[in-house]
Formats: structure tokens, C-alpha cells, sequence
């Protein structure tokens, strides 16, 4: 953490000094903003997070309910979202209240007795160790609770707009300022039910699986259900069951499964309860399952166990339904838009979907000069539902918030051509397809009885070899406008292109405190830059010192020719610390900054070691011989590989993005 570059701080220094238009915030809210985004869930609270630190972009966040969630749905936060907790600045005092889970078991019927249950396997959670982050499992109001303060404390000072209803909308191509209409309702206080109407530049919805934002502009779900019923209560219990504080799966002999996950606190703890199948024109009976059948159920799936349940905290009845929109914005597809039709995958999207009804002057959301830029874009369940057995939904969601905030907030502040917002819809239409088919699998594998299994330990192998995916470790943007080509990938190799950044320990040379090197990226929307030195050190003539040379003072260097706030720029040599003088660090490593023109020594580093020995060159296979400049996109997934010499291609990436080369 860094402070005290304007001036002493004697408070909070999470609290950063208001700016823009974090002056004198209205309470109200105003007839005209930048950005509308309706609901306040994980997708909506950590996209208002993302654009709170962009101070001069108008961004309001509306919520129907009258004031904060108390009781949320979602509780699994994968490692994946555990990092990008990191950069919002609250992972440790996340981790520090929520429940750790460290490995699952495995239960299954007795051979000697089928009626009695027995542990037949313990998984450990993360077998390769893909995460320093761990997996957690939390209340997902407490989670939107610190995105909350940190929008608060950002400059922006942005707060919810709570008791505002979206009630429609309507979007002009007519080159106006605003041009989408939006029609909201007053749901609670003196002037419920009042209704107004203000004009915004863009919309995200992240209303959820009944989204409205959706149903206006068009967009419809397609899929299926799986015709299977799953109870699932949030309880406090007395039990003899012995691994009732260990993430479980449960299949009993009788029939029926529990997915037992524990909750934080060290006594609450959430059961998913087989239902059984849901028969053609059933789901109303389903539905009207009480608590009580829940825990009778849970009783007989847990045999010779004993559940007493003393209080149920929460609990609903669903059934599993897999569904995914036909585009994530109200846009016209452009021909070859979606990744060039090709996802890293290998799946094909669909360049000639539909346009959104209702969304335009015409109907079609085209206007006469063509296929405009998306106006409105649609997040989390808004765009994608699945079971809750995988722990995605959450975690997903905030990664689809997280996508479009950045992009918002660097085209409106013109960092960013208006062709960045067309590559949200490909980048997470994909995402969310891959996690549909892994959830459909897990979710059926649950479902089924033990008999059902040719081999007793399938359900726990799986869980073993995909560990990977469900921890959101497996997202690999294709090429892109954003993303670049893999020409260079064997600088770097374990920086995979369009994958997310894996940090890895390093020194910092000023002060030889041992990091990680992707945990002082902070979620401030700039593009981080990291220069990982060829083998000379500070001082020597070396394709690193001659880079460096280059971005501080070439015309075409991001840093001259762009926004320089956008960029934070990193150093990191391949020698020790204590072989590597800090004076002989190029200052495009060592900037100026604050009113006073402090030397900010927290952007050069040295190899250092991580567990086995390894530094991060060897961890991450990067060349020696040649180094390597890792360009990381303000949401964390590595945008390109480039070599040190090949400064052509740094500044060309940045011009495109920014508009000035096609």
C-alpha cells in the first residue's frame, strides 16, 4: 500500500482522495449519467467498484430492495475471485472471517451394509497448487459489503442508489449525447411508486435470471433443464455425521445425494438435498417442498447418521436448469466479430445472431450508417444460469462485471476506441458455454445413484482432474482486438496469452521485501507493463535498458503517446537484490510522482525465490537470453507477450486500442 506521496496521512489510507466527480457527490439521482447499472448483486457491485475509480465518468448503481442484501444465495469464492479480491484491496480480511476449504470428501455406501453411508475418499482441494489464494466459502453479502467501501472509498465516492426499480428502456440512434431512455420506478420511501426517466450512455444490467434489462433489448434464453429438484438449507445442527466441517459428497445406498458445503463462523454449514426427479408437469409440487421434507430427506441420505437441526437460516427448493443468451450486449453482430468466429475452445459463435427487438429507433437497433456500438450489456445470471453445485455462479458473474467496467471506463474517458465494448460479448459468451457444459456434467454426476458408477472413485477423480476449471483458473481469451497471437509466447511460457496473470514472489530492490509480483496490481484500470530483464543488470547496455529508453521518450511509446496514467510499469531482473544496484535503474522504472515529485521505488524488482527454489524467471519460463515484456489487461488476463526489441508491436497494440491505427 502506498501513501503519503500528496501529503501526510493520518487516517484510513484505503480512503483515497475524492476527485471528479467525487466533489460534492449529489445524493439524488441526476436526469444524465455516463453509466446505469441496475442491481446490485456480485456482477453490478464489483463493476461499480471497477468504474468508482475512474472519477470523471458519471456511473450510478440502482437497487430495487430498499437497502443492502442481508442474507445472500451465493457463498463459494473460488481462488480465481480470491486474486481479484486482492487487487480491490480486501482478500486477507475476506479470508480471514471465511471458511477455508482445503479438500473434499467422499462418501458412499457401505459394501458390507448399503444402507449405512462410509467415507470412501479424501481429495485435496487445489492437488496443484494453481493458486496462492485459497478457496473460500462466505456469505455473499458480506462480499458485496466490501465492494461497497471500496467504491466508497475510491474517488468516485460512489453509492448504491437504493429503492429504484428499471422498468424499461429505449435506445436512440440519432448521435445524441444520452441515447438510451431509461424508465425507472420508486419502490420505497414518501414517493414510492413515483416513476422518472433519465438518459445514460450506456447500461448494465446485472437484474438477474428474471432480468428486465434483458427482456428489453431483446435478448432471450435458450436451453434446458435437467428435470432434476434440489433442496437446500443453510442450518445450524447437532450431528454425529464426523465430517460435518468438511466440504462433502453424500450418495447414499437408498438413493438421493447431499453436497455438504460448511460455512464461515465455525458453526453454520449449507446442505444441497436430491430431490429426485421431477416428473413431466411436476415442477409446482416440487416447488411446494417444505423444510421439513428437506431434512427428512437429508436424514435418510445420511443413515446411520442423525441430523437435529436447531435453526434454519435459509433455504428454497430448484431445479437445475442450464441456459445462455444469444448475445451478452443489444448490439448487431458484425460479420466474424465473435474472435473471428473461433473460440480458444474451439467452439463456434454465432456472427449472424439476431438483433435485440425494441432496442432502436427502427426496431432493430441498427441505425442508417450501420451496425452501432453496443449501448447495453447484460451480466451474470442476466445472460447465464446453471446449478449452484460447481460454486461458479458467483465467481463468474464478477468476472463478467469485472470485463465490461474496464472497458467502460477507458472508452469513456477516450483511453479506448468504442470497438473495445464489441469484445465483452465474445470474450464471456464463451466463458459462460464452457462453464454451462462442466456444470450440466458435475450436475448430473451428482444426480446419480452409486450403482450407476462402473468404478466407485469416478465422482472423486473428477473432481481431482478438473480442479482447475471450477477455480476459474481455465479462461483463455482468444485473439482479439485485446488479446494478441502467441508469436512470441516461448518468451514467457508461463504467461500464457489470454490467460489470467499468475503472479509469482519476487524482491523489491529498494527495500528487499519479498512480494508477489501480481498482488501490487491494484484494480485501478490501468494496463500493467511488466519488462523482465535480458541477463545484464541496472546500468549496463542490454535490450532492457535500450526498452526502457524507448517508452520514456519515443514519440510512439504508450507512455508519450497516450494517457501515462493509464500505465503501470514494471522492472524485474534476473539477478539477486543484492547484486542488482537500484541506482543504475532506468527512472522510466522509478517515476516521478505527486505534488511534490517523490521517487516512487515500488516498480523495480529481482528474482526471487518461490517454494522448491525456483525464481520467476525459471517459474515461469522466461528467456533468459532474450527477456520479455508481459502486457496485463486491468482485469488481469495477459494481453501480450512481446519481445524487448519489438517496440513496434507494443506501440502499434496501444494505438489500435486508443483508435489511432486500424
Amino acid at each position: 500500500m502506498q501513501f503519503h506521496h500528496h501529503g501526510y496521512v493520518s487516517g484510513e489510507p484505503r480512503v483515497e482522495p475524492a476527485a471528479g466527480l467525487g466533489i460534492d457527490r449529489p445524493e439524488a439521482l441526476p436526469e444524465t449519467m455516463d453509466v446505469l447499472i441496475v442491481g446490485t448483486g456480485p456482477a453490478g457491485m464489483i463493476a461499480a467498484a471497477q468504474l468508482a475509480q475512474f472519477p470523471t465518468v458519471c456511473t450510478r448503481i440502482i437497487e430495487r430492495r430498499p437497502d443492502r442484501l442481508e442474507v445472500g444465495q451465493a457463498d463459494g469464492i473460488q481462488a480465481r475471485s480470491v486474486e481479484t479480491f486482492q487487487a480491490f484491496g480486501f482478500a486477507q480480511r475476506l479470508i480471514a472471517e471465511a471458511y477455508r476449504i482445503t479438500e473434499m470428501n467422499f462418501w458412499g455406501p457401505d459394501p458390507a451394509d448399503p444402507a449405512r453411508i462410509v467415507r470412501t475418499g479424501r481429495e485435496v482441494d487445489d492437488p496443484r497448487g494453481v493458486s496462492e489464494f485459497p478457496h473460500l466459502i462466505v456469505n455473499q453479502a458480506r462480499v458485496q459489503d466490501y465492494f461497497a467501501q471500496f467504491m466508497a472509498d475510491s474517488p468516485a465516492r460512489l453509492r448504491p442508489d437504493y429503492g429504484w426499480e428499471f422498468c424499461g428502456l429505449s435506445v436512440a440512434d440519432d448521435g445524441r449525447d444520452y441515447p438510451v431512455e431509461v424508465a425507472l420506478r420508486r419502490t420505497s420511501g414518501p414517493d414510492a411508486g413515483a416513476e422518472r426517466t433519465v438518459r445514460t450512455r450506456y447500461v448494465v444490467g446485472c437484474d438477474g435470471a428474471h432480468s428486465k434489462v434483458r427482456a428489453a433489448i431483446g435478448r432471450t434464453m435458450s436451453g434446458d433443464a435437467a428435470n432434476h429438484a434440489w433442496g437446500v438449507m443453510d442450518v445450524l445442527a447437532v450431528t454425529d455425521f464426523p465430517d460435518i466441517r468438511t466440504k462433502c459428497a453424500i450418495q447414499s445406498g437408498a438413493g438421493g445425494s447431499i453436497l455438504l458445503i460448511p460455512r464461515e463462523g465455525g458453526f453454520l454449514f449449507r446442505m444441497y438435498v436430491d430431490l429426485g426427479e421431477v416428473p413431466l408437469g411436476g415442477s409446482a409440487a416440487v416447488r411446494a417442498t417444505g423444510i421439513e421434507d428437506i431434512i427428512a430427506q437429508a436424514n435418510r441420505i445420511l443413515s446411520p447418521f442423525a441430523l437435529d437441526v436447531r435453526d434454519v437460516a435459509w433455504w428454497s427448493v430448484y431445479e437445475v436448469g442450464h441456459r445462455l443468451t444469444d448475445r451478452f450486449d443489444d448490439a448487431e453482430a458484425l460479420a466474424g466479430e465473435a474472435l473471428d468466429g473461433e473460440t480458444s475452445a474451439g467452439q463456434t459463435l454465432d456472427a449472424e445472431a439476431p438483433a435485440g427487438k425494441g432496442v432502436g429507433s427502427d426496431g432493430n437497433g441498427v441505425g442508417s450508417a450501420g451496425p452501432r456500438e453496443p449501448r447495453v450489456f447484460i451480466t451474470g445470471d442476466a445472460c447465464h444460469t446453471h446449478s449452484a453445485k460447481a460454486g461458479q455462479g458467483m465467481n463468474v458473474s464478477m468476472q463478467d462485471g469485472f470485463n465490461i467496467a474496464w472497458k467502460l471506463g477507458h472508452v469513456l474517458t477516450g483511453r479506448a476506441d468504442p470497438a473495445l465494448l464489441r469484445t465483452y460479448s465474445a470474450e464471456r459468451q464463451v466463458v459462460a458455454q464452457n462453464l454451462i457444459d462442466f456444470d450440466r456434467e458435475w450436475s448430473s454426476l451428482m444426480a446419480k445413484r452409486p450403482e450407476e458408477f462402473e468404478d466407485p472413485s469416478f465422482l472423486a477423480d473428477f473432481y481431482t482432474k478438473t480442479a482447475e476449471f471450477p477455480a476459474g483458473f481455465l479462461t483463455e481469451y482468444a485473439p482479439s482486438l485485446l488479446t494478441g497471437g502467441t508469436e512470441h509466447q516461448a518468451l514467457a511460457t508461463g504467461f500464457p496469452v489470454g490467460r489470467r496473470f499468475a503472479s509469482a514472489p519476487v524482491v523489491r530492490i529498494a527495500d528487499a521485501n519479498p512480494v508477489h509480483l501480481g498482488h501490487h496490481a491494484r484494480a485501478d484500470g490501468r494496463f500493467r507493463i511488466y519488462a523482465f530483464a535480458d541477463r545484464p543488470g541496472p546500468g549496463e547496455d542490454s535490450r532492457l535498458s535500450r526498452w526502457a529508453q524507448w517508452l520514456a521518450e519515443a514519440p510512439d511509446s504508450p507512455l508519450r503517446a497516450g494517457a501515462a496514467e493509464a500505465f503501470d510499469v514494471k522492472v524485474v531482473y534476473q539477478h539477486p537484490h543484492t547484486d542488482t544496484d537500484i541506482s543504475g535503474v532506468p527512472a522510466v522504472f522509478l517515476p516521478r510522482v505527486g505534488p511534490f515529485g517523490l521517487i516512487d521505488y515500488e516498480r523495480a524488482y529481482a528474482a526471487g525465490s518461490v517454494p522448491g527454489g525456483e525464481d520467476i524467471f525459471a517459474a515461469r519460463g522466461i528467456d533468459r537470453d532474450a527477456g520479455a515484456v508481459v502486457v496485463v489487461r486491468p482485469d488481469q488476463y495477459v494481453a501480450q507477450v512481446l519481445a524487448l526489441s519489438d517496440t513496434e508491436a507494443l506501440a502499434g497494440y496501444f494505438a489500435r486500442l486508443a483508435g489511432r491505427a486500424r
